[in-house]
């Protein structure tokens, strides 16, 4: 092992060391009662600036969207290819191993009599395989870059017949510092009212958990499907930069 492999696995250890640091509990409970959860600075600077770098460099990406051409927004995006950057493949795996056990919770909540939902793995690497199985093999984690006038209009990332219910966003760039604008948008909808929307403006570094289609919710007679989308609000000024933490993969 050289220099470079010894330095990126010490720092993804250092990194799951972070994550597993969280206040899972209170984040868990947030999730569930909100549909979506922040942290504080998981990541530091200079791994923000180092993922950010890498939107240049065509070698890691599989796929480019340019959000115009499709009516999703104004911006950018590129999929990563495999293998993955260490600190994507980090986040993206201990992530799932924390997130699993809410997910088998929402699909209990929202499963329909003679219609039970399989339960998802332990692990991300065995559910990648259920992906795999079902036709989706294309790695789904993606860099977005918003410059002034973009936005990212409403929209959930569903790519086949597997999909996880939880997804994660990491902001890479400054608010207020970098870019202005650009509030993180959350629009809930529920069965018989009006949405309900939240925007944000987290730290950089921070990582936001958030419903990635439908969670269950209390109703007056009994549970209820919430549907999420997400956006983001336009962007005044600078540049805004994020990574998006996908954990079922693409067809």
């Amino acid at each position: 092992m050289n220099a470079a492999d010894t330095a990126a696995r010490s720092a993804t250890h250092g990194l799951r060391d972070r994550i597993e640091a969280l206040d899972w509990a209170s984040l868990l409970g947030q999730l569930d009662g909100e549909g979506h959860a922040l942290t504080g600075p998981l990541l530091a600077p200079e791994e923000c600036a180092a993922l950010t770098a890498l939107y240049a460099d065509d070698t890691r990406f599989r796929k480019r969207i340019v959000m115009e051409r499709y009516r999703y927004g104004v911006g950018d995006y590129a999929y990563f290819a495999h293998p993955l950057p260490p600190v994507v493949a980090t986040l993206r795996e201990t992530l799932y191993g924390r997130l699993a056990p809410l997910a088998n919770g929402w699909a209990a909540r929202l499963a329909r009599s003679g219609a039970p939902q399989l339960p998802y793995p332990a692990t991300l690497a065995a559910y990648l395989e259920r992906c795999h199985a079902a036709g989706q093999q294309r790695p789904t984690p993606l860099l977005l870059r918003y410059a002034a006038g973009g936005y990212n209009c409403l929209h959930q990332d569903l790519y086949g017949s597997e999909a996880f219910p939880v997804q994660a966003t990491c902001f890479l760039s400054r608010a207020g510092t970098d870019y202005r604008g650009g509030e993180f948008l959350l629009v809930e909808q529920r069965p018989r009212q009006q949405s309900r929307g939240t925007a944000l403006s987290p730290v950089q570094g921070a990582v936001l958990l958030f419903a990635s289609a439908a969670r269950p919710v209390p109703g007056k007679r009994g549970v209820l499907r919430a549907h999420m989308r997400h956006g983001v609000s336009t962007v005044s000024g600078g540049n805004r930069f994020t990574l998006g933490i996908i954990f079922h993969d693409a067809a």
